[in-house]
């Protein structure tokens, strides 16, 4: 069992597993809820992934993709320019009484860095703004700006 601290989300999402799958996945999608960052990869196990500024293309998180079974889980390390060593986050889909069960853990996290702060204050955030997305056509307001970190 590891000491590192791990985030864990749970939310439920009136959509189709195969709508949150692209909304996950597609850089357009992405960047309607994420703060105007996109997701970037071919999205094959061993590639490399990009969180990108949408505007200037500048990575702010990087890694690998480790797992990728479509409209079900995928599986990524995450090397962020907050510092830190890797973490890995998991993303599992799973149909739940005409919804999407969406359940995000953010794992071998080190405990109190910029990374696990950015973490624990972030992924609500855009998670939240993702069901909003998908339910209602439209994103959170605080997610479609810039954003510049979890409050201090």
């Amino acid at each position: 069992m590891s000491d590192k601290p791990e985030f864990v989300y749970v939310t439920y999402i009136s959509t189709t597993p195969e709508k949150l799958w692209s909304a996950l996945l597609d850089g357009e999608l992405t960047k309607l809820y994420w703060g105007v960052h996109k997701n970037v990869s071919d999205w094959k196990v061993g590639s490399r992934w990009e969180h990108q500024d949408y505007d200037t293309g500048k990575a702010d998180v990087v890694g690998e993709v480790l797992e990728f079974e479509p409209a079900k889980r995928l599986v990524l390390t995450w090397s962020s320019s907050l510092g830190g060593p890797p973490s890995r986050v998991s993303l599992t889909l799973e149909p739940f009484m005409g919804a999407v069960k969406l359940t995000l853990v953010h794992d071998r996290l080190e405990p109190g860095s910029p990374t696990w702060k950015g973490v624990t204050s972030g992924w609500p955030a855009i998670l939240s703004s993702l069901k909003t997305l998908l339910e209602t056509g439209a994103p959170l307001p605080m997610t479609t700006r810039r954003w510049g970190g979890p409050p201090q």
